[in-house]
């Protein structure tokens, strides 16, 4: 009868710690994200919320939605890159074990989430923007089939471009990312999960962007969103399933659109 070895087991064991703890930041990450849901659901739109309103937005209000984008790109992004951490984890432990210098598989994951929290200021901005042109609801939703019908374009084209080829192959391919970005310390830990995090900022940005279509608090299509950019990143043809993904977004923001100038 085959018994692990006492590598096979550590290995093992550093699996289960790392996607137990992506599992709970996601779920926490989720669990907020329900709350505030559920918050704008309950709650008359006539009353004072912890979300911004039609009003013109002050400090606060910027640094709660700050917050609100930060949180929804933790939930929706940190489940697919679990392979590229599972790989820096099984490199760490490696190196652990020779006595090599150790980089931290924490800081990794650090600067990943770095990465979307300055594509969730950008997001945060451009909401602000949208709420100003009076293109969006009190309930996060865009107001003009024009825009919605231009990102949904946008999107789709993206899709096709040699930008996002480039960016979705470092995505899909954690061991050689990791080779070619290889730095130590922590330091270099923290700057190899920024730029793995870049890459898929990058890569996700238009699909993100879909978001206020859709609406910013749509559970629903945070969860489709999460769902294909996982299937995007680790699933067999993923590349072709980015391209028909394309071929769709645009058929429907030119639909949107012909329906907006009818």
């Amino acid at each position: 009868m085959y018994s692990k070895t006492p590598i096979e087991a550590v290995f093992k064991r550093d699996r289960i710690i790392v996607i137990s703890g992506i599992a709970v930041v996601s779920v926490l990450a989720w669990m907020y994200m329900l709350y505030l849901a559920w918050g704008m659901k309950i709650l008359d739109m006539s009353m004072e919320m912890s979300l911004p309103q039609m009003q013109s937005w002050g400090a606060v209000d910027f640094s709660l939605m700050f917050i609100m984008w930060t949180v929804m790109m933790v939930a929706m992004m940190v489940p697919s890159a679990t392979p590229t951490v599972l790989m820096f984890a099984r490199i760490y432990r490696k190196r652990c074990e020779r006595q090599e210098p150790v980089v931290s598989t924490g800081m990794f994951l650090l600067g990943y989430l770095s990465a979307w929290a300055w594509y969730s200021a950008l997001a945060t901005f451009g909401q602000w923007g949208l709420h100003s042109a009076a293109l969006f609801s009190p309930m996060m939703v865009s107001t003009s089939p024009i825009l919605g019908g231009v990102l949904l374009l946008a999107a789709g084209i993206f899709q096709f471009t040699p930008l996002k080829h480039a960016c979705l192959t470092h995505c899909r391919s954690p061991l050689g990312f990791l080779l070619n970005e290889w730095r130590e310390g922590i330091r270099g830990a923290f700057i190899m999960g920024l730029r793995n995090g870049n890459y898929c900022v990058v890569c996700c940005w238009a699909l993100m962007s879909l978001m206020f279509v859709a609406g910013v608090m749509s559970l629903l299509w945070m969860a489709v969103i999460a769902a294909f950019v996982l299937v995007e990143k680790v699933a067999p043809g993923g590349q072709w399933v980015s391209r028909i993904s394309g071929l769709l977004l645009i058929l429907w923001g030119t639909w949107m659109l012909m329906g907006a100038l009818a």
